[in-house]
């Protein structure tokens, strides 16, 4: 469904171009392969903005097609011992940070959610710190219609 301002067309063209960067990414080996049952976050569906299946280390994502006029949900998945430092960044103003502990043999999970406007239209950053460089991590972005 789109609307006359036509956002839906632009949400789903940044999404595109996400998924696309992803595949990318995975091509030229930023991260270890994984077997399929061994994920640490699912995909998150039609909510979802940003999906990073797995990473190793410090890392983040860079990625737009944001709303201001929804609720956006940040999950972060890891495990390996240590933990993580996660921070958000929208329109160059910090709307999250959080620490994650990640168990050597189960996986940590940390979210927040952010009420509609904290999150300004448009890109956005997620940053990941890892206390060690064997941290395996995943994360989502999401926002729920």
């Amino acid at each position: 469904m789109t609307d006359p301002k036509g956002e839906t067309m632009k949400r789903t063209r940044a999404l595109t171009a996400v998924a696309v960067l992803a595949a990318c990414c995975a091509v030229a080996g930023a991260g270890p392969a994984v077997a399929a049952d061994d994920v640490l976050l699912p995909h998150p569906g039609p909510d979802g903005l940003v999906w990073v299946p797995e990473q190793v280390g410090d890392g983040g994502v860079v990625s737009g097609g944001a709303w201001d006029s929804l609720p956006t949900v940040l999950t972060v998945a890891c495990t390996g011992g240590g933990s993580v430092q996660v921070t958000m960044r929208s329109q160059q103003e910090q709307t999250a940070a959080f620490t994650v502990d990640c168990p050597v043999d189960t996986t940590g999970l940390g979210s927040v959610t952010m009420a509609p406007g904290v999150v300004q239209g448009g890109s956005f950053f997620v940053g990941v710190d890892a206390s060690t460089e064997t941290i395996r991590w995943a994360l989502t972005v999401t926002q729920p219609e």
